[in-house]
Formats: C-alpha cells, structure tokens, sequence
C-alpha cells in the first residue's frame, strides 16, 4: 500500500501555484473544474481568469446573456460545459439563495455536475471525505495496484474508487485528493513516466511487474464518425457595408447554440456545381445571382467521436440574400462578427479568409 504521507510531501514541495488553489471559495473551483474538463491547465488558465474577471461571483454568472457565456468560452470546445455552467449559476441563484450546495450528493443535483466535480468541489471547499477520480488518478491508482480491469469500464471506476477511499485521510481530504491529481498530472503521466526516480516505485506494483507501459487498460475505442460539411460564407453589400448570413445551431446540434455559416451536410465531398443541385441550396439562396468567389481548402475539425471535414463557400449574393421568412437566419455586418459566439472550426476559417481580404 502507498505510504499517503510520501505523496503529501512530494505534493508540498512540487505543487503547481494555481489561482484555484489560493481560495476555498466553491464558485472559483467549480469553474476551475468545469474549464479544466478535457482541457490542459495552459489553455485553461487565461478562460478561468477572463470568467473570473468578468463573472465575480455566481449571481454575476447567472445574471449574464448565454449568449455572451458562449462567446467568453469561444475556442475550449465541448460547448456542454458552457451551457451547463450558466445553468447551474441560475439554478444556485434561484434555488439555493445564491449559495452552493455544501456536500456530495446536493452538488450531484447541479446540471453537469458529475460525480468527480461534486467530489472535488465538496472536498476541497467544505472538507467532506470525498474520493475525486478523474483520469489522472484513475492512471495513478490502476498502476499502483496492477489492475487488470479497464479504467473506463464501470467495473474498473469503482474498483479505483473503493481504493481511493482506503488511501484518503480522515483530516484534509481536499488536499489528499489534489496531490493524487497532481502527481498524475505532473508526474505519472500517460507514457514515458519517471519510474526508475518515483518516489512510490518500491509500491507501484506496475513498475515492480514491469508493466507500467500496458497499464491503465482500456475498453476498445468506439469507431469515429466522418461527417462532410459545406458551409456558406454569403456575402451581400448593404448600403456599402458588408454582411454575412449566419444561423443559430439548435437544440440537439453538436454546437447548439452557437453560430454558424448556413451548412449543407454531405455523404461524401462533392463538387460546386453538384451542390447548386441541391434543395438545401434554395433555402440558403433562393435568387440565382451570385457568384461563387471562393472554395476553400480542406478543414478537419476533432470532436470525441466524430471527424468534421468542411469546405467553405464565399457566395457573392447580388440579387435576394436569403428566404426572409427563415427565423433561424440572420444578416451579420462582417465588423460584427466578432461579436458572435462560434466554434472553432468557424474561427480558423474565418482568421484565415477575412484577415487576408
């Protein structure tokens, strides 16, 4: 067994001086954990200080447009978070007097608050015996004990668990659980660890059974999905003042919420010409004057099980800009479309043409 005492040290002395970790304030690290969710602590930094400055305090969150809570979050992906964030800020305000919940199973309750974030936030605020297992102690742990069972299996989840909750201390569990996160995330890293230096690899059962590169185990990853985008960069003159049409992703989109060109997706890529066949075309132009200027290059965009693969169209539209009577579309002048929260994938196409235009 791991002597805790060992790990506790090495955390006070190598810990990284992180902003969430000067403060007990629930809100700061909640939305610390929110953002560090499938994000490295380097993207993350600069998200937590822009939220933090410009949302002081969870009334101040939950007060704001989500409109402006998707475009503050621009470019972390996973939007989810973003939502489930303004969400769980007006839940706080409306329900709970503006305070959080102090413990486990109230906090489970908040929308996208799941059993590591509840563990975290109860832990290190409120100082409840909570194990948090997120993927770097999930690492630690499995090749500690040697397991056999996958990580991301139920099964192998409880398995570190139960583990965790024999490891933790009865005093400060907080800390407890932020030193096995940090030593997985600065030390027992993914490959290539350290192990002949560790301070643990007379108790890794891993490195004594030389195994560490084959542990954690894993479930088989499911296959990815490729999807074919075209999106349409409309362009029309108003009065001299150029602007673009976009449309609002809705309620079950992988961006809902956000803003993007109009898109027609496609099985497969196509040409222009075949595009202009389609019926999506008239409801994105219904007047045949336009003049197609530009055909991008190849985008690619990850997301956790699909590959986005999208073309951009820059439409000169001189004729109608678009059926008006389309609520889900709307003209944007281009110096505002700064203004508008979109993903990624827009934001590269966007930096790339009209910064060179």
């Amino acid at each position: 067994m791991p002597d805790i005492q060992r790990l506790l040290t090495w955390y006070r002395l190598n810990r990284r001086d992180l902003p969430w970790r000067q403060t007990s304030d629930p809100y700061k690290i909640w939305l610390s954990e929110v953002i560090l969710q499938q994000t490295r602590v380097a993207q993350g930094m600069q998200y937590y200080h822009d939220f933090v400055n410009r949302f002081p305090t969870v009334q101040a969150l939950a007060a704001a447009d989500i409109d402006e809570v998707l475009r503050l979050w621009q470019g972390l992906g996973y939007y989810t978070r973003a939502r489930n964030l303004h969400a769980t800020a007006q839940m706080i305000v409306q329900k709970h007097g503006g305070q959080f919940p102090d413990n486990y199973n109230d906090l489970l309750q908040l929308p996208g608050v799941g059993p590591y974030t509840a563990a975290a936030i109860a832990s290190i605020a409120f100082g409840e015996r909570q194990p948090a297992i997120d993927g770097n102690v999930l690492r630690v742990v499995s090749r500690w004990f040697a397991m056999a069972e996958p990580i991301d299996s139920a099964a192998g989840i409880k398995i570190v668990k139960e583990l965790v909750q024999q490891l933790m201390p009865a005093q400060d569990p907080g800390t407890f659980n932020e030193a096995m996160m940090e030593f997985g995330a600065c030390y027992c890293i993914p490959a290539n660890p350290g192990c002949s230096l560790c301070i643990f690899s007379d108790k890794c059962a891993a490195h004594q059974q030389q195994l560490v590169h084959a542990i954690p185990r894993k479930k088989t990853k499911p296959k990815i999905r490729h999807r074919t985008f075209y999106y349409m960069v409309v362009l029309h003159k108003n009065q001299d003042e150029p602007s673009v049409l976009l449309t609002k992703r809705a309620a079950g989109d992988i961006w809902q919420g956000l803003y993007t060109f109009p898109v027609i997706e496609t099985q497969a890529e196509i040409s222009p010409e075949q595009l202009l066949q389609l019926p999506e075309w008239k409801n994105i132009i219904p007047d045949n004057d336009f003049v197609i200027l530009h055909t991008s290059r190849l985008y690619t965009h990850q997301l956790t099980h699909q590959r986005l693969h999208a073309r951009f169209l820059v439409i000169q539209a001189n004729g109608a800009f678009t059926n008006d009577d389309d609520v889900n579309l709307r003209r944007v002048r281009l110096d505002q479309l700064h203004g508008f929260a979109i993903p990624r994938l827009i934001d590269r196409f966007v930096t790339d043409y009209f910064k060179q235009s």
